[in-house]
């Protein structure tokens, strides 16, 4: 059994790293250069500054209907985006203000750090909802996040970092609002596309260190636990830490 569980990830490599790749080449090409390239050619050809943004901003409209199309549902991350597009398309088509446009990130960024906030008196945070959708909740690393939520040390480690991508989500968005005031339209524009990429990759990083800490402390409790005891009985006290590190890694 566990010469076939450890062979799967090796036949497995070969397809993720090319699902990776894919995802990598449409954030670049779809999300951040086609906006940038059509809004400087938008310009050249005279439109106004509004116009050209509301216009470059199809693109990652497309990248949200394709990623409908392939996986038949609208996730989180896509209504994120679809709803910072159309809230920045309606405030500049209204007001006709670049600034405003340029805005469409902040606020589905901010509702978003509030409803992880929110999500803490809740049953379940946000993230721990988020990691079992994107795992797969009829998977076997689904089902068992699923079982590990009985245990309060696992539940603990995922309202942590509910809490912590909620704060840098308001964070990022107060610095998206910032930038869009002290910089010209086109670095804005610039640093409005790569700048959740690098947010959202740090935050990441934290949560896979994070979980990896939390299951070396946990491993090293049981091992405690076990001396104590000096017997084997108490291997029911708590089954879970080696899996809170693999599984809080997928947050």
């Amino acid at each position: 059994m566990d010469a076939s569980r450890d062979a799967k990830p090796t036949a497995g490599t070969k397809p993720e790293r090319a699902a990776r790749l894919r995802s990598i080449a449409k954030i670049v090409i779809i999300d951040v250069a086609a906006p940038l390239i059509a809004y400087s050619l938008l310009r050249s050809a005279g439109m106004s500054t509004v116009t050209a943004l509301v216009l470059s901003g199809v693109f990652p409209a497309l990248g949200v209907a394709i990623g409908v199309i392939r996986h038949r549902r609208l996730d989180v991350v896509g209504s994120v985006v679809l709803a910072g597009i159309i809230v920045g398309t309606v405030l500049g088509l209204i007001s006709h203000n670049a600034k405003l446009v340029l805005m469409e990130g902040s606020v589905p960024t901010a509702i978003f750090g509030l409803a992880c906030l929110g999500s803490l008196w809740t049953r379940r945070p946000l993230m721990y909802g988020m990691a079992v959708e994107f795992t797969g909740p009829d998977t076997a690393k689904g089902r068992e996040m699923i079982s590990l939520w009985q245990y309060e040390g696992f539940r603990h480690i995922f309202r942590v970092i509910t809490a912590v991508w909620g704060i840098g989500f308001l964070l990022e968005a107060v610095l998206r609002v910032a930038i869009v005031y002290e910089t010209s339209t086109g670095t804005a524009l610039s640093l409005s596309k790569i700048t959740p990429y690098i947010w959202v990759g740090i935050f990441v990083a934290w949560t896979v260190g994070y979980g990896r800490y939390q299951g070396k402390k946990g491993q090293r409790m049981m091992a405690a636990a076990a001396a104590a005891a000096e017997g084997p009985g108490t291997s029911d006290a708590g089954p879970q830490p080696a899996d809170i590190a693999k599984t809080a890694d997928q947050a």
